[in-house]
């Protein structure tokens, strides 16, 4: 018998010796579960049950059992599936650091550091203080995933855990039970399915969808159970002709029917539109056999049997799903005119498909090699511990997993003859971003097959896909428009952020030298002693820091180099705004995030402007004949005197007021001159309208005057144009 140190009663409950008292039902069910483990290993069970009892003592559950019995639970669902004693162990006290005075330090000594950090990695972060139950839920599962990144078994225990909670849902308050069954089916359920846990995944769904959905689960699972004589019959039927040629070839086989789920029949009810009938009218069998030569063998003897449907056979083995799940499918013309789904696959391949990453510690043989399940769910984690870095919130992060969680995926691949799998609706740019961040950043079209295309061009299985880049060629705020995978939205996102950052450095630098030009000085002459001490004093970690605050309008440059020319006499020497043409800022209207352009005038490039310095905006640039601007001139410090740079890059938005004759045909007219003027139309709206006149506004966009000119010749000369002009 291990023995029990005694432990500070004021820190920890100490666990009571365990003697020779018989041991309760839900702890001799744990042990007949984890019946593989030696007796060293279930006396340390033991041992982690009396801890966490002791622990635990006094806590029930709103079912009114003691606490105690949940942990233990989870740890049976996990013995179930063959875990390891230090994953048993971690699981029963998994609830201990949050719900009781038990440490982390008391955890190492008692069990080892794998243990607790098991035990640290499963639990959540209530005692944190944050806006919401969606932000804590948010940070908790961020949390989660780093702890995953660490040891993948935090994340069965946490599956164990769910599945536990979501079989004594009853307890729960409605509110509650729904609330919990939507997370589930939304996280959980993929998550299982991502790492390959079949098994643990179905169950997930099917209790998700009863507790969401009582009356639907209901009525389904009884249509299920109650199957018509016929259909039964025939199930038997083609079991038995499949059964009887796999023997005739001498195959060593397992062949079982497949019975959908509740969940599975409804989700595929609602995504085809299809009817109860139609969905059950599937017959689906599975074949286990020894080896994968077998596997090939077998999908000959079923075609023999019923003629395959075309397009519908996969082969999962040579390209494994990205969850690790290998096997043959497919469809048969059944002898009652209803298809007949089969799969095929090795007993290693069945164990995978059902446990997943899980089956790793119960499966010795094989299942370590690059396909793996264990490799693949290592390499999924540590893409999305990667992404989480760069992420605004944790909310954000989560929104990027539950993309990441599509259960369809598309197959492609690289020019060196690699697989990628990719999530449905992948884009050519997701698939650059899935080769490398920096491919991704610096994309600018794609080769599918041979053949060019736009990134925005969406990829199907077995193409063989190839990303042209440009070292100058960086990512636009278009791209998170198009993008499907969670990598590619994080890694556009941060990159924008970046340059936006980087722009607002130059604006704020070229703002701050104007205003100190004025009294003829520099950034650059300014004693570096009295420009460090500035930072400190508002602090600043760096100088861009205070040059992108300047840039985003909130500080003045005016009031920045006052104080920075502060004489020893501790007055300020007045900074004077310069409306010179040689001190204007030139802007080439590609400044990302500082510089924006006013909807009330629209400004355009060969327009005379000015700008506003706006807090949190930065510059907001208006035409001089702007009505507003009168209004500005009561803020002389914000005023920014700016004009266009000689080169400049982009369109730029207008609009136009059209009067027109008002019959059939007239606005195409005028739409098609605006085309043929190379000009897009952004968005038309009557603003005045009769049986014999009509008035429209129409915003386009133009790259400078001249374009604007040629627009509006080409829209005069039309016919059933009464008048036009920019507005």
């Amino acid at each position: 018998m291990i023995p029990i140190p005694a432990v500070d009663r004021a820190s920890a409950p100490v666990a009571p010796p365990l003697g020779d008292a018989p041991l309760p039902d839900y702890v001799s069910d744990l042990e007949q579960a984890a019946h593989y483990l030696d007796d060293a290993q279930r006396a340390l069970l033991r041992r982690a049950w009396a801890v966490g009892a002791a622990a635990h003592v006094g806590q029930t559950r709103k079912s009114g059992e003691p606490y105690i019995t949940h942990p233990v639970a989870v740890a049976r669902v996990l013995a179930e599936q063959g875990l390891d004693v230090e994953t048993l162990i971690a699981a029963i006290l998994h609830d201990t650091l949050e719900d009781t005075p038990l440490t982390h330090e008391q955890l190492v000594s008692e069990f080892g550091a794998t243990v607790a950090e098991l035990v640290d990695g499963v639990t959540k972060l209530d005692k944190l203080q944050f806006r919401d139950r969606q932000e804590a839920a948010a940070e908790s599962f961020r949390k989660m995933l780093l702890a995953m990144s660490r040891d993948l078994r935090v994340i069965l225990i946490k599956l164990a855990d769910r599945l536990h909670n979501m079989r004594t849902l009853g307890a729960q308050s409605t509110e509650a039970r729904r609330r919990i069954a939507r997370e589930t089916l939304e996280i959980y359920a993929p998550i299982a399915q991502r790492l390959g846990m079949n098994l643990i995944k179905a169950e997930l769904q099917d209790l998700g969808f009863r507790a969401l959905h009582p009356w639907r689960h209901a009525v389904i699972d009884k249509r299920i159970r109650t199957q018509p004589v016929v259909r039964r019959e025939s199930l038997v039927q083609i079991e038995a002709n499949l059964a009887q040629r796999l023997a005739k070839e001498k195959l060593n086989h397992r062949l079982v029917s497949r019975v959908k789920s509740p969940w599975s029949i409804y989700s595929k009810m609602r995504a085809e539109h299809k009817s109860f009938t139609q969905v059950m009218d599937v017959f689906g069998y599975r074949v286990v056999v020894r080896a994968v030569p077998e596997c090939y063998h077998a999908l000959g003897v079923v075609h023999a049997a019923y003629k395959p449907l075309d397009s519908r056979f996969r082969d999962f083995i040579a390209i494994p799903k990205a969850n690790g799940y290998q096997s043959l499918h497919t469809v048969l013309f059944g002898p009652y005119g209803s298809p007949v789904e089969v799969q095929i696959r090795t007993e290693e391949m069945d164990l995978i498909a059902e446990r997943g990453i899980a089956a790793h510690w119960s499966y010795k043989n094989g299942g370590e090699g690059p396909n793996s399940a264990q490799s693949r769910a290592h390499n999924w984690i540590n893409g999305l511990v990667e992404s989480q870095k760069s992420t605004g919130s944790s909310l954000e992060f989560l929104e990027n997993v539950k993309v990441d969680l599509f259960p369809d995926e598309v197959y492609v691949f690289t020019p060196k003859g690699d697989i990628l799998s990719l999530p449905r609706s992948s884009t050519a740019l997701d698939f650059a971003y899935a080769v490398h961040t920096d491919i991704g950043n610096h994309a600018v079209t794609a080769r599918v097959d041979g053949r060019l295309v736009p990134l925005r061009t969406k990829l199907a299985s077995g193409q063989r896909v190839d990303v042209i880049t440009a070292k100058a060629s960086l990512p636009k705020p278009q791209w998170l428009e198009f993008v499907v995978t969670g990598k590619a939205r994080t890694a556009i996102r941060q990159q924008l952020k970046q340059l936006e950052h980087e722009d607002a450095v130059q604006l704020g630098h070229r703002m701050l030298d104007r205003a100190l030009e004025t009294v003829d000085t520099s950034l650059e002459r300014l004693p570096a002693a009295r420009l460090d001490s500035f930072l400190a004093e508002h602090r600043y970690p760096r100088l861009e820091a205070l040059l992108a605050d300047i840039a985003l309008g909130n500080r003045m440059p005016q009031h920045v180099a006052a104080a920075l020319l502060r004489e020893s006499t501790g007055r300020r020497r007045p900074v004077e705004r310069s409306d010179r043409p040689e001190d204007k800022i030139l802007i080439t209207g590609a400044e990302r995030g500082v510089v924006s352009f006013a909807n009330c005038c629209l400004p355009i490039p060969g327009d005379e402007i000015m700008g506003y310095h706006t807090a949190g905006r930065g510059v907001v640039v208006h035409r001089l004949e702007c009505p507003n601007v009168a209004d500005y001139r009561k803020s002389p410090d914000r005023w920014v005197a700016i004009g266009w740079d000689r080169e400049v890059r982009g369109d730029f938005g207008a609009a136009l007021r059209v009067e027109l004759d008002n019959r059939p045909g007239a606005l195409a007219q005028v739409a098609a001159a605006i085309a043929e003027a190379e000009s897009n139309i952004d968005r038309v709206e009557y603003l005045e309208r009769d049986a014999h006149l009509a008035v429209l506004r129409f915003a386009i966009e133009v790259s400078d005057r001249r374009h604007l000119a040629d627009v509006l010749r080409r829209v005069r000369r039309l016919g059933v144009v009464l008048g036009v002009q920019r507005i």
